[in-house]
């Protein structure tokens, strides 16, 4: 699906205006697209998590821990299905950073748009080995 539609009632900080009951008010319409980019940022808001940019096909790819990983969004109804391709500094538990990762983005993802996260699907595509990281494995 391309889109989730969101209904809008007054907001709780505001001042309510008299106009059309809430049921025959307009609805906004948020795309895939614009909840993937918002999943992209909340997903470079958490630790230790980078993206792979620049390249043609894979050559000449850098990882880069300054710029969003890569996201994917569809829209079922209200419910937005999500997939992440990120890369992570090593040493890390990877279990528990992919979790932290899934719970800031759902947490960030639901907050901006009104929508429920249903699924989180996590790619660790790369790992980045620290100066620190590489000593300790000597």
């Amino acid at each position: 699906m391309s889109g989730a539609q969101v209904t809008g009632g007054p907001h709780p900080g505001l001042p309510q205006q008299a106009g059309p009951p809430i049921e025959q008010r307009g609805t906004t319409t948020v795309p895939a697209r614009v909840v993937a980019r918002i999943a992209e940022q909340a997903a470079l808001e958490a630790p230790h998590v980078g993206s792979s940019a620049g390249g043609l096909l894979g050559v000449g790819a850098r990882r880069d821990f300054h710029t969003r990983p890569d996201a994917d969004c569809d829209i079922y109804g209200q419910v937005a299905i999500l997939r992440l391709d990120v890369g992570l500094t090593f040493p890390t538990a990877m279990a528990s950073a992919a979790q932290r990762l899934r719970d800031h983005v759902r947490s960030r993802v639901e907050d901006l748009t009104g929508l429920e996260v249903g699924r989180i699907d996590v790619e660790i595509s790369w790992l980045d080995p620290s100066s620190t990281a590489r000593g300790a494995l000597r």
